[in-house]
């Protein structure tokens, strides 16, 4: 990612600011050794792919927890999937750059947080006993591509849908009180943090469209859309309904057309969506894509 402009260093000195005052180390903020109250969710009901289906109807309540904290596990392995990509993205931003800039510390700093998230996701889903939820083969493999090429605003544009969708739901899991309480202070921990991260995307985007033309900023806009389809489409791997004996593509059918399932993704991604809309890269190649991922 070579970048033609720069973020203001005193919006990245803020930020660096903001990290050394506020920041966590899930090592110690968690108790890890606290076992798992059976009675508690991976996450609120509400946002379970199920939730409103008949499907939920039919499962007792230890089958309801158990589907939720298979669903988290896969969202927290989603989560650490694409955490791995953007640090690989970020490093590649900052090559050779100078060490004395804001931008540049910040940038590492950022990849510090992520990395210390991914083990924080990694441990959760180990003490849950989640197995590894990865998405499809096939964007597994067109990742490699993206994450070794794509620069500017569409690489910040796809770390930007990941984040914000991901904020939106943790906000209400960390005050979730039937919540799993390891899930709800890692969600604590990700949303102070992230929020940097977030402000970081958004100003990258805005200086990297920065004398773009129309064409180049149609091409972007449609593979952030494009990212962001593969991001929300891989969050629940279907193999999480197998844990309580529902077929995956029983589980997948149900989920897709889930009225309520996709009401909540429209509302978590407003704003990112106003934000898109703002820079010019809400095109209507781009808008298809999020109508079929219930973004938009």
């Amino acid at each position: 990612m070579t970048a033609v402009q720069h973020v203001e260093p005193d919006f990245s000195t803020r930020l660096l600011e903001s990290s050394e005052m506020l920041s966590y180390d899930p090592m110690t903020e968690i108790d890890w050794d606290s076992p798992l109250p059976d009675h508690q969710y991976g996450l609120n009901p509400e946002w379970s792919t199920l939730y409103g289906t008949s499907l939920w109807d039919g499962l007792t309540e230890q089958q309801r927890i158990t589907l939720t904290r298979h669903e988290v596990g896969s969202i927290m392995s989603t989560g650490i999937w694409f955490e791995m990509i953007l640090q690989q993205m970020l490093l590649r931003d900052q090559y050779a750059k100078n060490p004395a800039n804001p931008e540049f510390q910040f940038a590492l700093t950022e990849i510090a947080d992520e990395c210390r998230h991914s083990i924080m996701f990694a441990r959760i889903c180990q003490k849950l006993e989640i197995p590894a939820y990865f998405p499809h083969k096939a964007v597994v493999e067109a990742a490699r591509l993206f994450k070794s090429t794509a620069g500017g605003e569409v690489a910040y544009g796809g770390t930007l849908v990941a984040e914000e969708v991901l904020d939106v739901m943790q906000r209400d899991w960390m005050r979730g009180e039937n919540v799993l309480d390891i899930v709800r202070t890692s969600s604590k921990i990700h949303v102070v943090e992230e929020s940097r991260h977030m402000k970081f995307a958004r100003e990258e985007i805005k200086e990297h469209l920065q004398g773009k033309n129309l064409l180049q900023r149609h091409a972007s806009a449609w593979l952030i859309g494009l990212i962001s389809y593969a991001i929300i489409s891989s969050l629940v791997n279907p193999r999480v309904y197998k844990a309580v004996g529902i077929r995956p593509r029983d589980g997948l059918a149900a989920a897709q057309a889930n009225e309520h399932r996709k009401s909540m993704l429209r509302n978590a991604c407003a704003p990112l969506m106003d934000f898109l809309d703002d820079a010019g890269l809400l095109t209507a190649p781009a808008v298809n894509l999020y109508k079929q991922v219930h973004m938009l």
